[in-house]
């Protein structure tokens, strides 16, 4: 009887075994996709963003209120939502995926590029799922339908996405938050809209060189937006081991990171508001920008590159490349260009190549750069 009965178990499970993947209807060929944007129209990323986004946006009205932080001076809006009518006629963006979420610093958002003649364009897509990266893998070709979604600027950065409402009395500032804002696209939504080109290539993701003299010199937040979202290499730069305060850049301190929210770490307690965590970067000639990290990263309570728990007198000695995503962040009704409204914002720890460097006044060729020199990762204990 236990023959019969191990042998009815087996034939079950064997029957339960599911078909191997249909490895063509994962990922689209080349050809496969052009047939498809055939049938209707493909926009370069930045064809979408002038087309379909507005200043003001279609979504503002007497009824629909934007969150009253979302204006500038009245003719600038840093929140905003463009509806894009559902059409017959599908319109289709396409990018390569530049971001990872698997470290924790893009939490249901991801970035993709475009290359269109020589140079890139970007932008944000904002979708409700965890782990979004295990489906669309950082160098993932993507095509997305747009039609019936919404493109829209949260706090001056622009992003697919679809409209919500924040009807949080309890948040700090509630008052200037409460309104519509781009909100995410659900997950069953985005997965029935996107189509995969052939499979991940890293080896095919462009990173643009720039000091940061080069965005950092933007004069007006409509050409921010074209930056924003960018995969970009700062090169010859350090930690300095400040952070942005609401007035200048002030000294990282010591304290734990659980309760010290000034911490020299990447990314101490916020004490549960969230924001992200600015970390002051430094070239030669004194220019600065922020690394933006989340509370939540993994990395979070690593000591920034030379840093640890005597403090930060040791960060000017580590030297190199920082590679991230660009991006200008502002809700407040000041525009600084040269403020921390600029950031990169770090993938994971590789995306940060500093090397010692024991005479801090000189930058590091390529030929000097030693990898057994690499910045030490070391996160804090008690």
């Amino acid at each position: 009887m236990k023959k019969i009965i191990y042998i009815a178990f087996a034939v079950l499970c064997a029957a339960c075994t599911p078909n191997p993947l249909d490895e063509s209807k994962l990922f689209l060929t080349e050809d496969q996709a052009n047939e498809l944007v055939a049938q209707g129209t493909l926009l370069t990323l930045q064809e979408f963003k002038n087309t379909y986004m507005t200043e003001k946006g279609n979504y503002l009205s007497d009824t629909t209120l934007y969150r009253t932080r979302a204006t500038k001076d009245g003719v600038n809006y840093l929140f905003s939502i463009d509806t894009i009518p559902a059409s017959a006629t599908p319109v289709y963006i396409r990018g390569r995926v530049t971001t990872d979420d698997y470290a924790g610093n893009f939490y249901k958002a991801m970035c993709i590029q475009q290359i269109v003649d020589g140079k890139q364009q970007a932008l944000r897509l904002s979708v409700d799922a965890g782990s979004v990266g295990g489906l669309y893998q950082i160098g993932q070709e993507i095509l997305i339908r747009v039609d019936g979604l919404a493109i829209g600027r949260y706090a001056n950065q622009p992003q697919l996405c679809l409209p919500s409402y924040n009807n949080n009395i309890y948040a700090n500032n509630a008052e200037q938050k409460i309104g519509w804002a781009p909100g995410r696209i659900p997950m069953a939504i985005f997965n029935a809209r996107t189509q995969c080109i052939g499979k991940p290539d890293t080896s095919k993701l462009v990173y643009d060189e720039y000091k940061i003299s080069d965005f950092t010199s933007v004069l007006n937040l409509q050409e921010t937006r074209e930056w924003d979202a960018k995969l970009v290499r700062i090169k010859n730069v350090h930690y300095t081991g400040y952070y942005f305060a609401t007035s200048g850049t002030a000294k990282c301190t010591t304290g734990n990171p659980e309760d010290d929210t000034n911490a020299n770490v990447f990314a101490p307690t916020t004490e549960n508001i969230g924001y992200p965590q600015s970390r002051v970067i430094e070239d030669a000639n004194g220019n600065k920008t922020a690394v933006s990290s989340s509370e939540y990263a993994k990395f979070a309570h690593f000591y920034i590159p030379g840093a640890d728990k005597n403090g930060v007198t040791n960060c000017a000695n580590y030297v190199g490349d920082v590679v991230g995503i660009l991006g200008f962040y502002s809700d407040n009704a000041k525009y600084n260009p040269a403020s921390d409204d600029w950031s990169i914002s770090i993938r994971s720890l590789d995306d940060l190549q500093l090397y010692q460097d024991l005479n801090s006044n000189k930058m590091l060729d390529e030929n000097e750069k030693i990898d057994a020199n690499l910045w030490p990762r070391i996160e804090y204990t008690k």
